[in-house]
């Protein structure tokens, strides 16, 4: 038996609604419960004037492997992810080949669990190959431990082939993540459709095709009563038609970024692929917006959108690179910069996004220091500053529209299972669990 303490830090435990300064005590990878400061135990931790939160969980990375590792590998994707706080997220589907078939999530499992970093949930695809026309053999994908469905960044606008994936899902007691967007309304767009668009001369992505398609799939949800998560939401008036199907019972979550709430579309008038995101940056009266949806509850999750890409695809002109940034390690500084600083969240609110919602919206055991519960936790440094210097990621991704900024707070220990797995600035390798 071994045992681990985590000793006198910050415990913030949204799903118990705790927080408080005491000890926790760990032992053989569970969690036991709070504890005197002075007991004894093999390891010692010092959290001190740190957060002790439940193990953070991003339900929305792309991993690249298989068929692209020259942009990212489960490998390298995890140990991003133990660098930004993370013990587990959920893979996305848009790999080549697609994860349609049973075959392809095992797959995912089996290269995390070679990786030895966090976990890692496989989400499988809706329709063959992405394709947005057939859909995949949903129950084999759960047999393969698929624990939600998605096209990715894929919009699925054949709003039959949107009916019957949302009516099998339901049967199967499991989410479609959906990327809202009218396809034909982006189509060889790179920005949002305003001001700056027109300014620049840049093809525009309108705030309508993705209040269009949220409200088609919003109709979609309460008719058939299954379960929809809408990610990355953009726009002021998605917020509304979120919140207003809310009130009305329909089964519907949904997502936002930390740069969607940073940055705005006149920061593309430099022409910085780093600023080229799907959805696009938008106005301040949209961020306004998504602030007012995390404070209400109307947007239940944080995400990175962890979108990596070799060096040689980013480097190039601003309509030839594809969309897309990596957020894995520089979500947690860019959240506690945006809300806990200027005092706008409390850390319960902000670690509630991060922690127990997404971790219930996939239906895992996760995201919480509930005695018994798996020890998945992350130790945060609210004190210390992170300066963003992409040459140390540990993704393949380097491009980030928060390049050479200072942000607050730094992720200190990352511990999965029990086992310390990152700490100090240092993936720690250490021996397997019986």
């Amino acid at each position: 038996m071994s045992t681990l303490l985590l000793q006198q830090g910050r415990i913030v435990d949204p799903a118990n609604q705790r927080d408080e300064v005491a000890s926790l005590l760990i032992e053989d990878g569970q969690i036991i419960g709070l504890c005197p400061a002075d007991t004894p135990a093999d390891e010692v931790i010092d959290a001190h004037g740190k957060i002790i939160s439940p193990g953070l969980v991003d339900m929305r990375v792309s991993l690249r492997e298989p068929g692209n590792e020259e942009d990212e590998t489960i490998q390298t994707g995890t140990a991003a992810a133990l660098a930004g706080g993370f013990t587990t997220i959920a893979c996305m589907p848009d790999t080549d080949p697609a994860v349609d078939n049973r075959a392809a999530a095992e797959f995912v499992i089996l290269q995390a669990e070679r990786a030895d970093n966090c976990r890692v949930v496989p989400i499988g695809a809706v329709t063959k190959k992405l394709k947005g026309e057939e859909l995949a053999e949903i129950a084999q994908l759960v047999a393969g431990g698929a624990r939600a469905f998605s096209d990715a960044k894929q919009p699925l606008a054949n709003a039959e082939v949107m009916r019957r994936a949302l009516e099998y899902t339901r049967m199967v007691g499991m989410p479609i993540l959906h990327h809202p967007q009218v396809p034909e309304l982006v189509a060889g767009g790179l920005m949002h459709e305003g001001y700056y668009s027109t300014l620049l001369g840049i093809a525009p992505m309108p705030a309508a095709a993705e209040t269009i398609m949220i409200h088609r799939d919003i109709a979609l949800a309460e008719m058939t009563e299954g379960t929809l998560h809408l990610m990355g939401i953009s726009t002021y008036t998605g917020v509304e038609q979120i919140r207003s199907a809310r009130r009305r019972g329909i089964q519907v979550t949904a997502d936002v970024t930390p740069h969607h709430l940073f940055f705005k579309d006149e920061h593309l008038r430099t022409f910085d692929s780093k600023y080229k995101v799907n959805p696009p940056f938008r106005t301040q009266k949209d961020v306004d917006a998504l602030l007012d949806g995390l404070q209400d509850g109307t947007i239940d999750v944080i995400c990175s959108d962890h979108q990596p890409y070799a060096e040689e695809k980013v480097t190039c002109e601003l309509d030839q690179t594809p969309f897309g940034i990596v957020g894995l390690e520089t979500l947690v500084p860019a959240c506690i910069t945006r809300f806990i600083t200027p005092e706008i969240m409390s850390w319960t609110k902000l670690l509630k996004k991060l922690t127990i919602n997404p971790a219930r919206i996939l239906g895992l055991d996760a995201g919480t220091l509930s005695e018994g519960a798996i020890a998945d936790v992350t130790i945060i440094d609210p004190d210390r500053e992170t300066l963003i210097d992409p040459d140390k990621f540990r993704s393949k991704g380097r491009r980030t529209p928060f390049t050479g900024m200072t942000l607050n707070g730094k992720i200190d220990t990352v511990i999965v299972g029990g086992r310390v797995k990152y700490h100090d600035n240092e993936l720690v390798q250490s021996a397997r669990s019986c």
